[in-house]
């Protein structure tokens, strides 16, 4: 598998990754640099690990997984969304019991963006592909655009304040939803 093949998975597992780091940006949990800098490390730190995981898994972790990854991903991103549209119609200020830089909620989205790398990972193992250096660029590149797309969201809160925070809790459903109805419908 070339570097630029690697690259182009990477770049595709990370987009749910950076939708959310863009949605947490908007609702301002991203005002400053830690923040940005947790929610991407952990984003980046699960694609990373994820991977490995498959890798290393097998055959009879990952075909157990893969019957209810879609449901656990889309049951976990629902959750979530719930808890920001709730905050978001809440007049008053930011909701740390939802705050997707923090917590529970951190690791729940981490997973949730990250369980499509471990079948990445199983792929790999069954292609005989060594695992270090495509889950390090993995890690990398979801770090870099969670990253960027957390700055990108914080301009973005500012100009239209709560509502992003609403909108970032829908983006997280339809995120689950098409999440499920792929695995659902083979989309």
């Amino acid at each position: 598998m070339t570097f630029f093949e690697v690259l182009l998975i990477a770049v595709g597992l990370s987009m749910d990754a950076m939708a959310v780091s863009l949605c947490a940006g908007a609702a301002g949990y991203t005002a400053t640099m830690r923040p940005a800098l947790r929610i991407s490390f952990y984003f980046g730190f699960f694609q990373a690990a994820m991977p490995v995981l498959g890798w290393l898994a097998g055959s009879a972790v990952v075909s157990w997984v893969a019957g209810i990854d879609h449901w656990l991903a889309f049951f976990l991103l629902a959750f979530v969304a719930f808890r920001m549209v709730r905050s978001g119609l809440r007049p008053d200020a930011i909701d740390p019991a939802c705050d997707p830089t923090r917590g529970s909620t951190l690791i729940l989205l981490s997973f949730a963006t990250s369980i499509d790398a471990m079948a990445v990972g199983f792929s790999m193992a069954l292609l005989s592909i060594p695992i270090l250096l495509p889950a390090l660029l993995i890690g990398l590149v979801t770090f870099l655009l969670s990253y960027t797309a957390s700055h990108m969201g914080r301009r973005l809160g500012v100009r239209f304040g709560k509502r992003m925070e609403i909108a970032g809790g829908l983006v997280l459903g339809l995120i689950g939803l098409r999440i499920l109805l792929a695995h659902l419908f083979f989309l």
